[in-house]
């Protein structure tokens, strides 16, 4: 495989541009596409063995036949939190069906769909690691991308004119490092490891962490297990939620003991395993230091407009923004950049970029947002994200009504965690949108 490949890129057009992607998940694909479409050579480098990214589901936990870390959090039965209504792209709808929030196996279906429609596939090398991504130092923009092709551990390096990184964030669990943590008796698991309930059965859980992960794996474990401690700091958040009688909300941790936990307030409390559903580390292993990329605390920098390396431009980071209309935006953000890489207009100037992501920094830092939470986005911020992109370069946005329906959905998931998932939504122009719920 490896050997035809090269041959094949020996007969690629010189003046044909040539893009690295990083990643064949829903971003990768998404990208692969709009680069394919304006003309551009694509070459997609992914470390498994097919298409779907984190929505490939897999019993395997830790490590795979390689030695290297399973990259998937998919767990059974597990059913979209968004309505599939958004998670399609222009021109490529999800499958008209009765329910709006459906299974992964179907979203995995969708991606493979689309990847074959637009003839993607063909262009992924699977199970082939990057290893290092590292600039030219002569000027020329360009980038040496070395690899690995896993099956027979051949190491090649490669020379591309764009660089597209797309290998997602929810593979490098982030655990809080609390006292007494290496003591515990009991079982510690990341929510990454969990693939089905059954091994909480009348076992006293501690699930740490409120966010999607948090809020839905409280209800699955809470099924099963005898008592559920969910320990958060957001209790205004979660003060519309009923959850059943056996989930008991208790403060932020203090520390870990043998046995127990002790809480912030003083208590503590009995317990046989700690679940951390604390969310992910961005992780960039494979960028040399010259490329000019910094991460601390999940805030990827410097970047304009959450998307392009400021520092080499010629380098783009899809689907960094979270609670947002994810395929969308990817969408838009591939579109935004080849914009600019196919020379439809200028690339904007270090200085516009610059000014641009300073003041945009400086306004989540007024506002109290942590760096962790520099690309967040929600409803705040998502929709005039969306506009400063196509705006900026001058391409078709997303329509209104896509992010209306995402705003509704989070409400109603506040509003009832239980069964927001019975809600169906029917787009009926590009701002307005009608849902009926399971009482109506």
């Amino acid at each position: 495989m490896w050997i035809r490949q090269l041959c094949f890129f020996s007969t690629i057009d010189l003046q044909q541009k040539r893009y690295c992607i990083i990643g064949a998940g829903i971003s990768g694909i998404c990208a692969a596409k709009t680069i394919l479409e304006s003309g551009g050579h694509v070459t997609i480098y992914e470390q498994t063995d097919q298409i779907g990214g984190t929505w490939v589901y897999t019993d395997v936990i830790g490590n795979d036949r390689f030695g290297l870390p399973i990259h998937t959090s998919m767990y059974q039965g597990l059913r979209t939190n968004l309505p599939k209504e958004i998670m399609g792209f222009p021109g490529f709808k999800m499958p008209e069906q009765d329910e709006s929030y459906v299974r992964s196996d179907e979203v995995l279906q969708f991606i493979r769909d689309y990847a074959e429609h637009y003839n993607v596939t063909d262009k992924i090398a699977f199970q082939h690691l990057v290893v290092e991504v590292r600039p030219f130092t002569d000027g020329s923009e360009k980038w040496n991308v070395t690899v690995c092709q896993l099956v027979n551990g051949l190491s090649v390096t490669e020379t591309f004119d764009f660089i597209f990184v797309c290998n997602g964030h929810y593979h490098t669990p982030q655990i809080p490092n609390y006292e007494g943590i290496e003591c515990f008796k009991g079982k510690q698991l990341h929510s990454h490891e969990y693939r089905n309930p059954d091994i909480f059965r009348d076992e006293v859980v501690l699930i740490i962490g409120a966010g999607p992960s948090g809020t839905d794996l409280t209800l699955e474990v809470s099924k099963l297990a005898k008592t559920v401690f969910f320990s958060h700091h957001v209790p205004d958040k979660l003060q519309k939620i009923v959850f059943p009688p056996n989930v008991i909300h208790v403060p932020d941790i203090l520390r870990i003991l043998p046995n127990e936990v002790e809480f912030v307030n003083g208590s503590k409390h009995f317990v046989t395993i700690v679940f951390y559903c604390t969310g992910y580390r961005y992780n960039f292993r494979f960028l040399h230091s010259d490329c000019g990329i910094e991460v601390e605390d999940n805030w990827v920098r410097p970047l304009y407009k959450h998307l392009l390396n400021i520092n080499r431009p010629t380098m783009a980071f899809i689907g960094l923004p979270f609670y947002v209309c994810a395929s969308l935006m990817f969408d838009l953000q591939a579109r935004f950049c080849v914009a600019f890489y196919n020379k439809s207009l200028p690339m904007p100037s270090k200085k516009e970029m610059l000014d641009d992501y300073e003041r945009e920094m400086n306004e989540r830092w007024s506002k109290g947002l942590k760096k962790r939470q520099a690309h967040m986005m929600g409803a705040e911020y998502q929709r005039t994200y969306y506009r400063s992109l196509a705006e900026r370069a001058k391409i078709e946005p997303i329509p209104e009504v896509m992010t209306n329906i995402h705003i509704d959905s989070s409400i109603r998931k506040k509003e009832d965690l239980q069964n927001y998932r019975d809600d169906v939504y029917r787009i009926l122009d590009d701002e307005t949108f009608v849902r009926q719920t399971k009482n109506d």
